[in-house]
C-alpha cells in the first residue's frame, strides 16, 4: 500500500470518529428523555393558574349569589313574619268562640228561666231550678278545664290563696290554715287565673 492509500485511509478513519462523537453529544441519553417527557406531561396537566381580573369576577359572582339568597332569605322571614301577625290576631279575636259556644245552653235556660220566674209561686222549684242551671254551667266549664280552689281547712299557700284578713285568738290547730273562703279562686288547666281571697287564722 502506497503512501496515498494510508493517509486515505486514516484520513477516513478520522472522519468517522469525528461523527460518531458528534452524533454521541447531540443524542440526550434515556434519563434526560424521560425527564424531559415527564416536564412536558406535568406542564400539560397542570391547570392553569387564574388572572387577578378572572379571581375578581368569580369573587363578584359569588357576593352577587350570597346577596340574592340574602335579600330572598329576608324576603321570606318578612312573609312568614306577617302571617304569623295576621294569624295571631284572629286567634286573639276568635279565642273565646269555643267557650261562647259552650255555655250557650246555659244562656237559654236563664232565658227561660227569666221569663217564668215573674209566674212561678213555688219558691223552692224556683231555687231547684237556679241550682240545676248553676251546676249545668260548672259542669260545661269544668269541661273546658276550669276548676275551683279547694280553700277547706287548707294551709295558707301563696301559689293560690290572697290573704285579705289575718282572724286573730283561733286554736293553735288553725293556725296558718284557711278558716273562711271570701272569693273563690280558679284554676284553667292547673294554672291559677284567680286566686282565692280568704281569711287566715292567726
Amino acid at each position: 500500500m502506497d503512501i496515498e492509500e494510508k493517509e486515505s485511509t486514516v484520513q477516513n478513519e478520522d472522519e468517522l470518529k469525528d461523527e460518531n462523537e458528534t452524533a454521541t453529544i447531540e443524542q440526550p441519553s434515556a434519563e434526560e428523555g424521560a425527564e424531559e417527557e415527564v416536564k412536558n406531561e406535568e406542564a400539560e396537566e397542570s391547570p392553569k393558574e387564574p388572572t387577578v381580573e378572572e379571581q375578581l369576577v368569580e369573587a363578584q359572582l359569588k357576593i352577587a349569589d350570597l346577596n340574592d339568597k340574602y335579600l330572598r332569605l329576608m324576603a321570606e322571614f318578612d312573609n312568614y313574619r306577617k302571617r304569623v301577625m295576621k294569624e295571631k290576631a284572629e286567634l286573639i279575636k276568635t279565642a273565646g268562640t269555643k267557650v261562647i259556644t259552650t255555655i250557650l245552653p246555659v244562656l237559654d235556660d236563664m232565658e227561660r228561666a227569666e221569663q217564668n220566674i215573674a209566674k212561678m209561686e213555688d219558691v223552692e222549684a224556683l231555687k231547684e231550678g237556679v241550682q240545676l242551671i248553676f251546676d249545668k254551667f260548672m259542669k260545661l266549664l269544668a269541661t273546658e278545664g276550669l276548676k275551683k280552689i279547694d280553700t277547706t281547712a287548707k294551709v295558707f299557700d301563696t301559689d293560690f290563696h290572697e290573704a285579705v284578713a289575718m282572724v286573730p285568738g283561733q286554736p293553735d290547730e288553725l293556725k296558718g290554715k284557711v278558716i273562711d273562703c271570701i272569693q273563690t279562686g280558679y284554676m284553667l288547666n292547673d294554672k291559677v287565673i284567680r286566686h282565692a281571697k280568704v281569711a287566715v287564722a292567726q
